[in-house]
């Protein structure tokens, strides 16, 4: 089961095609990321494992904040002291796509976040190839968050 979460939020209501769909919601994830390593200072902490998979460098702690487990001998870092983003990278991509049926809505929602002190990339397309013209406001992306931080905000929207 995964310990967090990452939650993409996208307009129903301006109809986009599936490929612009996975091309906004895909920019969001990546910014929101991002955007949280280079907050908790960890852009440097990013590796790849093997030929397929990037992960997250643990954490380093103290020697007092080690836990002993008796089971296996190791000695790690206890569970609460590790972050949703590397919960995120370590035990898997948990991403789940909801939606809202207006800009307010959406905008509504950037603001709680950030509010609530979450990084939220909205992306606001250009509107060069759909939308006439115009920059629209598509999508928003929170970073990863365990499920009891991100439900409050996004738990009664529908999932898309």
């Amino acid at each position: 089961m995964y310990k967090a979460k990452q939650m993409i939020v996208m307009r129903r209501d301006l109809k986009m095609r599936k490929g612009k769909i996975a091309a906004q919601a895909g920019h969001a994830c990546v910014e929101a990321v991002l955007l949280a390593l280079v907050r908790d200072g960890r852009l440097d902490d990013i590796r790849v494992a093997g030929d397929e998979w990037i992960e997250l460098a643990p954490t380093p702690m103290a020697m007092e904040d080690a836990v002993f487990d008796a089971t296996t001998g190791e000695i790690g870092a206890p569970a609460a002291a590790i972050s949703p983003l590397e919960a995120w990278f370590s035990a898997g991509v948990a991403k789940v796509c909801v939606y809202v049926d207006s800009e307010e809505e959406l905008l509504d929602l950037d603001r709680r976040a950030r509010e609530a002190g979450f990084i939220s990339a909205l992306v606001r397309d250009a509107g060069y190839t759909e939308f006439h013209g115009e920059p629209t406001y598509t999508c928003l992306a929170l970073e990863p968050l365990y499920p009891e931080q991100v439900d409050p905000l996004t738990g009664e929207l529908p999932l898309f």
